[in-house]
């Protein structure tokens, strides 16, 4: 028995080997700032060192919890990362179904190859775009609306448009990285299904219906599960590249005010104590989601 664990343990130790870098990055860049969760409870003086500061116990969490606009940030976060959530759903797998029936080859890698070209796009470079494309004054979008006789609408900085276009412009931008994962998904179906179907009478919708999709079902459920212990992510990158105190009511999150609150205000208690409550909500979250998915859809990750 010792000696069967032994050339187990020598076989496999390449792949341990292989491994190892990937362990000491997640230690040193996922594990290591957590030591950093101490200031949540701490009235931090940089000048004392982080474990130098005096501790205050919970009151940053409830200097957080009074704070006049928290509760709205939390809707907004929710609000617009709960839309990003199920239009990464919809608009990924309807798109996939519609390049699946396309008989082109050239047309289906051409339109791939487009749809997937702005995920690797930072939102840096996509923000300038945006921000010349939907000007209230010559911007594309809007004189496109002008010529139809229609009024131009400040994208960026009404504060009741602003968490749409933040949506309509994370989808345009995603996408395309969904559409691929669903492709490759459609490609496990077996074909005699579609054939047996088609002798039985159904048309292309029923195929679609009673075929295609139960068949990516997986992938739709691990995906979405996936999406929901993000739900309190609702891009940072994006939104802080994008939005201006007009939109503050509807378009700050949890994550622009943890950075206006520590680095813009110092205030790296306070911020820290927001840190800490998002991400015990998100895996709180992602955990309820994976019980969910093995309740009703008998999915496992683990």
């Amino acid at each position: 028995m010792a000696k069967t664990k032994t050339i187990k343990i020598n076989r496999e130790f390449p792949l341990y080997l292989m491994l190892l870098p990937a362990v000491i990055l997640a230690l040193v860049f996922s594990y290591g700032p957590m030591v950093g969760i101490v200031m949540a409870f701490q009235r931090v003086l940089p000048g004392k060192g982080l474990f130098g500061s005096p501790w205050i116990g919970w009151d940053n969490f409830k200097y957080v919890f009074q704070m006049p606009n928290f509760y709205q940030v939390i809707w907004n976060t929710v609000f617009i990362a709960g839309l990003k959530a199920i239009a990464g759903v919809i608009v990924p797998v309807s798109v996939a179904l519609m390049l699946n029936n396309v008989t082109s080859k050239l047309f289906k890698r051409t339109v791939q190859t487009v749809v997937y070209l702005p995920h690797f796009l930072s939102w840096i470079i996509l923000a300038g775009i945006f921000v010349d494309i939907l000007s209230p004054s010559d911007g594309v979008v809007n004189l496109l609306l002008k010529a139809v006789g229609m009024q131009p609408i400040f994208f960026l900085g009404n504060d009741n448009v602003f968490p749409w276009t933040m949506v309509a412009t994370d989808i345009w931008k995603s996408f395309g990285f969904g559409t691929i994962v669903y492709l490759a998904a459609l490609t496990d179906i077996d074909p005699t299904l579609y054939e047996a179907a088609t002798v039985d009478g159904a048309n292309r919708w029923q195929q679609t219906w009673h075929i295609t999709l139960p068949g990516i079902m997986g992938t739709i459920i691990m995906l979405t599960t996936l999406s929901l212990g993000n739900i309190l992510n609702a891009g940072f990158d994006q939104i802080f590249n994008l939005y201006s105190p007009l939109v503050y009511r509807t378009g700050d999150i949890i994550d622009t005010l943890v950075y206006r609150t520590g680095i813009a205000n110092y205030q790296y208690g306070v911020a820290t104590a927001v840190g800490l409550f998002k991400s015990v909500v998100s895996l709180l979250l992602i955990g309820i989601a994976y019980k969910l998915a093995a309740k009703f859809a008998d999915y496992r990750i683990f």
